[in-house]
């Protein structure tokens, strides 16, 4: 079997050529984010408002789809560094039986659960009550389309992770890209209006997000059946296995729990502290969000074409090309975040008059941009060591320091700083404060996985500067 390049390419060129079409994708998703936000805004703040407490159901499950993605990725860039392309193939079909299962499970969120939710989170907003009644409408109706029909995001996401563990970055790419614009151009006609379609606000979003997904799936798939040049899937092997499964939930769940610790997080903010402060920080919160995928999502691209370079690599026996490739991810990570950092703390009035924002909520917006971004500093850090850990099966050490990051740090930070200052700007430093604490958990961590690895002697001897030593024994035994 033919060297896969990720054993071949030298390492900082291998990572900019894995990582670039994913992040121009991921890019345009971000794009796609704003340019959404944008619109609505320009309808209904309270629309803004509806989606910021309706994202931490929506976040968790994109981070369901990611999560099933990564186990897989990583389990099948390890197959083909082992050069075992009928494994491959069979843990592909087992990651899209657990999209479709998870699918079936969001269908029943959307039709029960997304108006009892919104009703809940609105309970304690200090707003006139037919504020909150109108903030639940808007975001039942969001909630309901992009839940029901999610089964475009998952085969999606599914599909393009399949495409990223054999190299074929570029045809993610073409699929994210395209979706995520025919979501924008769905989204000026659908929410704003134009060429005869009625204006339907929220529920045009929706509808254009989930027309976007099934747009790109499809994308997907066709690149799968006609550009994969590794392994075919096959039908058959969608029977379920248990030990595929397992093994793809066992690295891929820790994901879904980072990104429910997420939803918690923002969950908790909302109900326990913003919520006292009015609607404005609900959707600079929002904004924020929306916002900062600008700066995080090229990171998340970097690791996404950093994860299975590593897992093919280790699978291969390549020592010396992993350790390089953490390396530079690492050094390419900082000086993403840094910019992204210099951008929020220069321009942050500029940034947030994109949207349709009043006095009163740049008041708010400005220092809270200003203050958050601090954490970019240390963020991109973090990041790449969670997807070592991950791409190395040991994902449940990056689910412990999100739960340190977000709930045992930022939660309660900003609990005590809104009781100290009863200032909302106070509650901002809440987020640097804990990436601080992430930073100190991921580090050790990656420290640990990394010294701990188990290796083919024979392959490292062949892959080192210098022969395979017994000095080295402490290196290649690998255990808890």
């Amino acid at each position: 079997m033919k060297e896969n390049r990720m054993g071949t390419m030298p390492i900082a060129k291998l990572l900019v050529v894995m990582s670039l079409p994913i992040i121009a994708s991921m890019f345009v998703q971000a794009l796609y984010n704003v340019v959404d936000t944008y619109f609505i805004s320009s309808v209904s703040q309270l629309g803004v408002t509806a989606l910021g407490y309706a994202f931490p159901i929506q976040n968790i499950m994109i981070g369901l789809a990611v999560g099933i993605g990564v186990g897989m990725n990583a389990l099948v860039s390890k197959a083909l560094g082992q050069k075992n392309r009928k494994k491959a193939a069979k843990i592909g079909m087992q990651g899209i039986l657990i999209a479709l299962c998870s699918f079936a499970v969001f269908f029943i969120v959307g039709m029960f659960i997304s108006e009892p939710f919104m009703a809940h989170m609105v309970k304690n907003l200090n707003e006139p009550q037919a504020v909150k009644e109108e903030i639940v409408a808007l975001g039942s109706d969001y909630l309901h389309i992009v839940c029901c029909l999610s089964i475009g995001l998952f085969l999606e996401i599914t599909f393009e992770r399949i495409l990223q563990a054999t190299g074929k970055t570029v045809y993610t790419m073409i699929s994210q890209g395209s979706g995520a614009i025919i979501n924008i151009a769905l989204d000026y006609i659908f929410v704003l209006g134009k060429f005869g379609c009625p204006q339907m606000g929220v529920k045009g979003a929706a509808i254009a997000t989930v027309i976007g997904q099934f747009c790109a799936a499809g994308i997907s798939i066709l690149f799968n059946l006609t550009k994969n040049t590794e392994f075919k899937l096959k039908f058959s092997d969608i029977k379920p296995n248990a030990h595929f499964i397992g093994e793809v939930l066992y690295i891929g769940m820790p994901s879904v729990l980072m990104v429910a610790i997420g939803s918690v997080m923002n969950f908790l903010l909302n109900k326990m502290v913003l919520n006292a402060y009015g609607a404005d920080p609900i959707t600079v919160f929002a904004y924020y969000f929306k916002l900062q995928s600008f700066v995080f999502m090229p990171v998340f691209g970097l690791n996404n074409g950093m994860i299975p370079i590593i897992g093919y690599n280790y699978g291969a026996g390549h020592k010396k090309r992993l350790y390089d490739t953490v390396k530079i991810a690492f050094a390419f990570a900082f000086v993403l975040m840094f910019v992204g950092f210099l951008c929020f703390q220069l321009f942050p009035r500029e940034i947030l008059s994109f949207f349709s924002v009043s006095e009163s909520m740049m008041e708010v917006g400005v220092p809270a941009l200003r203050t958050i971004s601090i954490s970019f500093l240390f963020a991109g850090i973090c990041i790449v060591c969670g997807s070592v850990c991950q791409a190395l099966g040991k994902s449940m050490y990056s689910f412990w320091v999100s739960f340190g990051r977000q709930l045992v740090a930022l939660i309660p930070a900003a609990l005590i700083l809104s009781a100290i200052f009863h200032d909302v700007k106070a509650v901002w430093w809440a987020f640097p404060i804990a990436e601080i604490v992430s930073l100190a958990l991921s580090l050790y961590f990656v420290k640990r996985v990394l010294g701990k690895l188990s290796w083919n002697k024979e392959l490292v001897a062949a892959d080192a500067d210098e022969p395979f030593s017994d000095d080295d024994t402490d290196l290649y035994e690998y255990g808890e």
